[in-house]
């Protein structure tokens, strides 16, 4: 007699979530913008109940503001949000390394060096979707191993913020290689359980993103002013 394995598929609410907090890191719906329902629904294929729910969600995940009378509007930060949230998430990184390097398993380790070769597969690629799709689960998984959920709390939902700005961090193809030989740093700190060496790393991997982040809104606001019409003479 043959056994049956129930496959779990993933739920509708799922698939909408994943798909329109791709559309906000990606920078698909630009920071600032209403989040049109109407164009919403059509672009994922589903009713507004759903959209609906997906919008609570990343609401709550820190990458849509809720705003009264405005409804629902992708974060915009500024320069002075940035600094703070990164200064944030910089030491919340270099904790997580810190204590994941004492605490994690070997099989939490293999794990991550798979979703390593996984990534670097994707840079040769240039699948920026897919990069930063296993970038940020290594990330993740080094915060998970800390084993502390105080912690891991604090770092998701300061991290959601600037998900889009880490994206975008990476469309410089200098800074883009850079960040990939932070990363084989950062592995080999973990398999030799450098506790103090990985905490080093990740702080300075985060306070790289910071400066890639901060010269793109210079450039972009300097592009901006570029694109204003001249004052008119009196």
């Amino acid at each position: 007699m043959v056994e049956v394995f129930a496959i779990p598929r993933r739920t509708l609410h799922e698939e909408v979530v994943d798909g329109l907090r791709a559309m906000l890191v990606e920078g698909r719906i630009a920071p600032g913008a209403k989040l049109n329902e109407r164009e919403l629904c059509a672009l994922l294929c589903v009713s507004r109940t759903p959209l609906r729910e997906a919008i609570k969600r990343m609401a709550a995940e820190g990458l849509v503001d809720l705003l009264p009378n405005r409804g629902a509007v992708a974060v915009k930060l500024s320069e002075t949000d940035v600094l703070h949230a990164f200064e944030a998430l910089a030491e919340l990184e270099g904790i997580s390394g810190e204590l994941a390097a004492q605490r994690i398993t070997a099989a939490e380790i293999a794990e991550i060096k798979a979703l390593h070769y996984e990534m670097l597969a994707s840079f040769a690629r240039k699948d920026l979707h897919e990069y930063y799709r296993l970038n940020a689960q290594i990330h993740a998984a080094i915060n998970r191993a800390t084993r502390n959920p105080v912690l891991q709390k604090i770092y998701r939902e300061t991290n959601a913020r600037v998900q889009s700005l880490r994206f975008r961090s990476n469309q410089n193809e200098t800074k883009w290689k850079q960040a990939v030989c932070e990363h084989e740093q950062i592995l080999a700190a973990l398999e030799k359980r450098d506790a103090v060496g990985l905490r080093a790393l990740l702080v300075e991997h985060l306070v790289r993103k910071r400066n890639a982040v901060i010269d793109l809104m210079r450039a972009g606001e300097l592009r901006e002013r570029a694109a204003e019409p001249p004052p008119q003479r009196r």
